[in-house]
């Protein structure tokens, strides 16, 4: 099926880069917003500027949608998956194809136990440096989306090359992952170093960007994933760890992840679903991991203030 409309769910950093992208590519008409009532109702909720452009979003209301999406890009917090789950319901149906940027390593699983798992592409995205404030957000690296399949059956294929299709004819920045669970854990070994270490120093990138107490935090975190994975069969090296951390040593020093922005705005983080899933899969595995321990405490003692 060619897909020539998208539909995003999350209107954080993530899905208003990749919206605006496609905005630009597609046209007002051909990108949508699915939203809950709540925000739907807010005057001018659409209304953003990015890079110092001004966008008027188109957005739908997950209760009252009418048409069935083609694609759905989920780009909420983890925090945030049911509901967002339950807000584009009314816009699944057979044909229509699924694929997450959220961080961490569950997302998948959770939105094909609600929608179907022959409906989902994994995916991960890398490489963005968004500084946001409430409305606008700004960025000098775009990033890019990794995708594949969990299994290769014809349905899947078909899809990813559809996705492929449509990633190609809008000049989307991809790439296609032979084995995208090593892409998957190799990102959410990222995620744990990077946002959780930037978040509970008060940082932006260049705080681990920097010799010191940082950074050598960020990769003693990064290495306990390491450790897990492999008892997960997902061969994760140090030669992986050494890509990201090059990867991010390129962002820009005045950027600064997601989690850092809840901080910022007192808002729980995804601690969970970072530090506290490597604190689940090391006691599955009886590995230890006092690094992720200690920043999952230092973490829930900050929240706890708010």
């Amino acid at each position: 099926m060619e897909i020539t409309r998208v539909s995003i769910v999350g209107m954080g950093s993530l899905g208003l880069i990749f919206g605006s992208f496609l905005y630009d590519k597609l046209g007002s008409d051909n990108v949508e917003f699915i939203v809950d009532k709540e925000r739907a109702e807010i005057r001018d909720y659409g209304h953003r500027i990015i890079n110092g452009k001004s966008y008027d979003f188109k957005i739908i209301s997950g209760d009252e949608a009418v048409s069935k999406s083609q694609l759905i890009i989920f780009a909420v917090k983890s925090t945030s998956l049911e509901s967002a789950i339950e807000t584009v319901r009314k816009s699944v149906d057979e044909s229509t194809t699924i694929i997450s940027l959220m961080n961490g390593i569950s997302s998948e699983k959770i939105i094909g136990e609600a929608f179907g798992m022959d409906k989902i592409l994994f995916s991960t995205a890398e490489g963005m440096d968004p500084i946001r404030t409430e409305r606008s957000l700004n960025y000098i690296n775009m990033g890019y989306v990794c995708i594949g399949t969990d299994k290769e059956d014809e349905n899947k294929r078909n899809r990813l090359n559809d996705l492929i299709r449509f990633f190609d004819r809008t000049e989307f920045p991809y790439k296609v992952e032979k084995d995208v669970m090593h892409r998957l854990w190799s990102k959410f070994m990222l995620n744990v170093g990077v946002n959780q270490v930037v978040m509970m120093h008060e940082g932006t990138f260049e705080t681990i960007q920097k010799e010191g107490l940082e950074r050598d935090m960020m990769i003693k975190a990064m290495r306990e994933v390491i450790a897990l994975a492999e008892k997960e069969g997902i061969m994760v090296s140090e030669k992986d760890l050494e890509f990201y951390v090059g990867l991010v040593d390129s962002l820009n020093p005045k950027g600064m992840p997601s989690m850092r922005h809840d901080g910022l705005h007192r808002i729980k983080s995804e601690v969970e679903m970072f530090a506290g899933t490597v604190i689940e899969y090391g006691r599955k595995h009886d590995v230890p991991t006092p690094v992720n321990q200690q920043i999952y405490e230092t973490i829930k003692s900050i929240e706890s203030k708010y």
